[in-house]
């Protein structure tokens, strides 16, 4: 119908009209809509009509490089386009989220063989169709130049074609945070330039990795198992560099580009070093969480959502790929009940939202705002009906979205900081990985059989939780961040480096108290066992030495040990110890000595000789939680706020927009809620209104009464 310069003014006179209506969301409140498969074209119109009536103010698309690049430096952006004009006139924002880890075009694996993905056992990784958008692509290696050049050529064509649309709101950078790791020549190229600029000369490497006769560089390969420790651990740290190395190109290309929109990206809500680095490289961070892949165990979201908050580092954070609706026929929901997580309904939705907002996070996004209609995940996470109709979870979705965006005031102020630090120490974490093998860590694994497979997160899982379920507030906290804390608390801290026994010394020096699990240090730099214990100068910090220890994770599932009067739980490994300045401050049933105190510089340590935080993982006995619950007391701190009872959460906020108590009942019946606050107010007002009586204030506390899977959010002046 249009066509020459009368399309040129149509589209023109539409971007300004787009210009004045969208507006930047006070929340942004979304999901994912567009996966090229999905959803049917004769519904875009429609579905693009339906979501701002819903109170919906973002969409997010995969812009996926195989579904786009059809051949050779042609691109086909027709549908996209129509993407993004919908947006324009529906007053929604878009975010693009671009695909290329994974999702070359086809047509390259063919024509470039040098670039395919490589598995340790040298075997090609093949095209496919993705089970997350039902789309094909193929799996080729960004570490390959030729790969990498065609990838910069689309983002660039992405950006230029769409930085000047008024509906773009920004780049999502890296889907979920998955660390890449390939044997392709290329990889193997960037691997053996990584060990130059690390060891210097392949004297120096051949010395660390105990291989003498590697003959010149040309011969080194990444290693493929984890016999040797230092070769391993070398290239688990490798492969998070390049994934960072990779990352900054990324966003450095297209902020080259576009000067104007935000960058952004997001991770799994997974214990891993990535997190704080990733969330370094750009301007906002978030994280894909939902409890179909984990469990309805409220202490798991909170988890997630305060990781995403400790590796933010205070800038703003949003849910990325939140639950919306119901997972089917995937293997971490087989023999689980249909409410832990694979059936979600309106009020789920309205929890795992609460617990997003009581946590920190500034928006939300759910994985599909349609379930896909083909593929292994038809029919899952989205809040609206398969046929795009309007379900009770899209009309909670709409109620929610509507409350966050009519309180701008709230969003200004921010959590306050937990009272204790769960420090990630990166190589603790490889350490377990080398000598226990890759496990993730899934209930009952470690001990349960001898091995100590997934013992590190467990362990800070387990940690975690001891304080989650006193009402403590606990921040998962890098080493660098660790002088932000009064108390910080060191899990399965069997391998440091001696740049992190430095920290730790400094921090305790500073001031700082730290409660430090048994064998800190046993393995140093590299991997190697020291000739004194605890390793690396911390016999001196902790004022102990080792007497005896015992490796055996089979025979010491629940060892029994007494420290500061409590009664508590240890496993996986055993430490006795003899003073060397410390006090003793517990035992094990034999009478040898279980934990030792020390006070050095202006701050003091306790050294506990197994893991506590391992075994209430497992356990979940009362007496290890009365234990963690009164580190707080040994360290002088005390909680900001605090529950009456155990079956409601509370978290404070502060800032610029007000004082917020936010009280989050997670359970199935209506609860009595009385918070201890940390100083009086004059006035509590609730700003969640659900029928429930008004707050009322009593001295420094504040009582209401919660609905089922619901909260209150009360302003305090």
């Amino acid at each position: 119908m249009f066509g020459g310069l009368g399309a040129v003014l149509l589209l023109w006179t539409l971007g300004m009209e787009a210009q004045e209506r969208v507006s930047e969301p006070v929340f942004p409140f979304g999901a994912v809509y567009f996966r090229k498969s999905n959803p049917p074209e004769q519904d875009w119109e429609r579905d693009h009509k339906t979501a701002p009536q819903l109170g919906v103010n973002v969409f997010r698309h995969w812009f996926m490089w195989g579904s786009i690049e059809t051949s050779p430096g042609k691109y086909d952006w027709r549908d996209y386009d129509r993407m993004v004009e919908l947006e324009g006139q529906n007053h929604i924002r878009v975010i693009i989220a671009e695909r290329i880890d994974g999702f070359a075009p086809e047509w390259m694996w063919d024509r470039l063989p040098s670039g395919r993905q490589v598995d340790a056992s040298g075997n090609n990784l093949f095209p496919t169709v993705d089970g997350s958008s039902a789309t094909g692509r193929a799996p080729m290696c960004l570490d390959n130049e030729e790969v990498k050049a065609s990838a910069g050529k689309f983002l660039t064509a992405l950006v230029e074609r769409y930085r000047g649309n008024p509906a773009v709101m920004g780049y999502d950078v890296w889907n979920e945070a998955q660390v890449p790791e390939c044997w392709c020549p290329a990889t193997q190229a960037k691997f053996r330039e990584w060990l130059k600029a690390k060891y210097g000369t392949l004297e120096a490497l051949e010395k660390a990795w105990h291989r003498y006769s590697l003959g010149d560089w040309s011969t080194v390969h990444p290693p493929h198992g984890a016999t040797g420790y230092a070769d391993s651990l070398d290239w688990l740290e490798f492969r998070r560099d390049n994934a960072i190395r990779l990352l900054q190109w990324r966003t450095g290309l297209i902020r080259g580009l576009d000067k104007k929109n935000t960058v952004t990206a997001h991770g799994t809500g997974s214990l891993s070093d990535i997190e704080w680095r990733m969330a370094a490289e750009v301007d906002s961070f978030g994280y894909t969480w939902v409890s179909s892949r984990h469990s309805a165990e409220p202490w798991e979201q909170f988890s997630a959502v305060d990781l995403a908050r400790g590796a933010s580092r205070g800038k703003k954070f949003w849910h990325a790929e939140a639950e919306g609706g119901n997972l089917w026929l995937q293997p971490q929901v087989v023999n689980r009940p249909l409410e832990d997580g694979r059936s979600s309904d309106e009020n789920d939705i309205r929890l795992m939202s609460f617990i997003d907002m009581a946590g920190g996070a500034t928006g939300i996004l759910f994985p599909r705002w349609r379930p896909l209609l083909n593929g292994p995940l038809f029919g899952a996470f989205g809040p609206m009906g398969m046929d795009g109709s309007v379900t009770p979870r899209a009309e909670m979705v709409s109620k929610l979205s509507r409350w966050t965006n009519a309180h701008p005031e709230i969003w200004k102020s921010r959590p306050v900081r937990g009272e204790v630090g769960i420090v990630y120490v990166p190589e603790a974490a490889d350490f377990n990985v080398v000598q226990g093998g890759p496990a993730a860590g899934g209930r009952g694994g470690a001990a349960a059989g001898g091995s100590i497979a997934g013992a590190y997160r467990q362990s800070l899982e387990g940690a975690y939780q001891a304080f989650f379920d006193s009402n403590i507030q606990a921040d998962y906290v890098s080493l660098e961040d660790i002088g932000k804390y009064p108390v910080v608390y060191l899990v399965f801290p069997e391998m440091l480096k001696k740049s992190t026994a430095d920290k730790l010394r400094d921090y305790v020096a500073r001031g700082g108290k730290l409660v430090s699990e048994g064998t800190p240090g046993y393995f140093g730099d590299g991997g190697a066992v020291g000739t004194v214990e605890p390793n690396l100068g911390l016999d001196q910090l902790f004022g102990a030495r080792e007497a005896y220890v015992q490796f055996t994770p089979d025979l010491l599932g629940n060892v029994a040990l007494t420290v500061q009067g409590k009664q508590i739980g240890g496993g996986y490994f055993l430490q006795e110890y003899r003073l060397a300045g410390g006090q003793a401050a517990g035992s094990y049933a034999n009478g040898h000595i279980a934990a030792v105190e020390n006070t050095t510089g202006g701050g003091k340590t306790l050294l506990i000789g197994t893991f506590p935080a391992g075994n209430y993982y497992r356990n979940h006995s009362a007496a290890t939680r009365e234990f963690f619950r009164g580190l707080l007391t040994w360290a002088g701190v005390r909680p900001q706020v605090q529950s009456g009872s155990m079956e409601v959460r509370a978290r404070l906020h502060e800032g610029a927009g007000g004082t917020y108590v936010w009280i989050v009942n997670p359970t199935r019946s209506s609860r009595e809620a009385k918070i201890s606050l940390p100083r009086g107010f004059q006035r509590a007002t609730e700003l969640w209104q659900e029928g429930m009586a008004a707050p009322v204030l009593s001295g420094n506390s504040v009582s209401t009464t919660v609905g089922a899977r619901s909260a209150a959010v009360i302003r305090l002046e």
